[in-house]
């Protein structure tokens, strides 16, 4: 992302990304950034050689941690690592809001209504900048018609357009309709506008968790996905445009047996202030100060071999959540420890009122898979 703000005219405070130098951006009439929820370098690499995609990668460059959704859209849309963005995974505790948040849809854990609903102003709350806010050209954000106006996207696109689509076909057809738009000739001609789009694609991901990334399933609607990019490019010949296609995370396939359910370990469970928070692959802890002892001995014994269990001050010092001036709230919100699943474990923790809801590809954890992801790169 700093490559990206860097070639569309802004700063920022990390480095630019070898692989993607600032001058090939900046030379670019036009910068597209497609990312496909989901989608793994290895995954990638392994399950579809041949595709575009895959010839058109560039490396392979880390995500964030946690490596979710919940972590790295916002710094797709910031440019910010989690360390200053706050936000650290699916579920997120903020103390001025005294609960736990489901961060991406915007409602409390237990349920209720959305931040603006409950006389929240989101842009207050999170107070980040985006990228569309740090760039110098137009920008445009092409999202799903299901998020595309919720609060959190509305509060993380700042001054960017929004155009929403529903299906793959369509959400190609808005950025055509950017790249090419209908010109009306007068006695002058405008000068070329230079613009950076962001597109994002959710379905992968979502056949991930519900059939699992092995399946013939998420094969499938790979080919589709590398067809309509295929597609795309034909259409978009001659616009000098600049196609990057990455990802949030990649996924691992789980199995049933490898979860451990915090309803089998109530002893657990009665050390901890909060339900866990983060990710199934990366939990976060908040401790009860008389059960810290407690808490430790019980990770180490009989948990032990199945989760690694790290201060979350120690993930901050080591560089996990990014470097730089830390987020006001950042250490709110991760916890006193962070629970890290070994091999294809995760680890549950429902409320009363949340039903089970089994998934067969996850992510968020440190393995390469779900950590790595493609930098593709095309031109039209």
């Amino acid at each position: 992302m700093s490559s990206i703000i860097q070639g569309r005219g802004g700063h920022s405070d990390y480095p630019a990304l070898e692989l993607l130098p600032v001058d090939e951006l900046a030379e670019a009439t036009n910068v597209v950034l497609l990312v496909v929820d989901g989608l793994g370098a290895h995954w990638l690499a392994r399950r579809a050689p041949e595709s575009l995609l895959a010839r058109s990668t560039r490396g392979a460059i880390t995500s964030v941690f946690p490596s979710t959704t919940a972590a790295a859209i916002p710094t797709y849309l910031t440019g910010d690592a989690p360390l200053q963005h706050g936000l650290t995974g699916w579920f997120t505790y903020f103390r001025e809001l005294g609960c736990v948040m489901t961060v991406l849809p915007g409602a409390p854990r237990y349920g209720g209504v959305s931040y603006r609903r409950a006389g929240i102003d989101p842009l207050r709350l999170f107070a980040n900048v985006s990228v569309f806010d740090r760039i110098e050209t137009r920008g445009i954000a092409v999202s799903p018609r299901f998020i595309a106006h919720s609060d959190f996207n509305r509060a993380h696109t700042g001054r960017g357009e929004i155009l929403t689509f529903e299906t793959l076909e369509e959400m190609f057809q808005q950025t055509l309709r950017v790249l090419r738009p209908t010109q009306r000739w007068g006695r002058a001609r405008h000068p070329i506008e230079s613009k950076y789009l962001y597109l994002y694609w959710p379905q992968l991901d979502t056949l991930g968790h519900a059939q699992g990334m092995e399946s013939a399933a998420a094969l499938t609607h790979f080919a589709e996905i590398d067809q309509a990019i295929a597609d795309f490019l034909a259409a978009a010949n001659g616009t000098d445009t600049l196609l990057l296609v990455c990802a949030d995370h990649g996924q691992i396939d789980t199995e049933p047996d490898a979860l451990i359910d915090l309803e089998q370990h109530r002893d657990l469970a009665d050390c901890l202030l909060l339900p866990l928070c983060g990710e199934p692959r990366a939990a976060f802890c908040y401790l009860r100060p008389d059960a810290v002892a407690r808490f430790e001995d019980y990770c180490q014994g009989e948990l032990a071999g199945l989760v690694d269990l790290v201060p979350s001050q120690q993930l901050v010092e080591d560089g996990y959540f990014g470097q730089g001036a830390m987020h006001p709230s950042f250490m709110d919100r991760v916890g006193d420890y962070c629970l890290l699943p070994r091999g294809k474990g995760v680890i549950q923790h429902r409320l009363p009122s949340e039903q089970p809801h089994p998934q067969t590809g996850v992510h968020g954890g440190l393995s390469e898979a779900e950590l790595m992801v493609p930098l593709c790169v095309l031109h039209a």
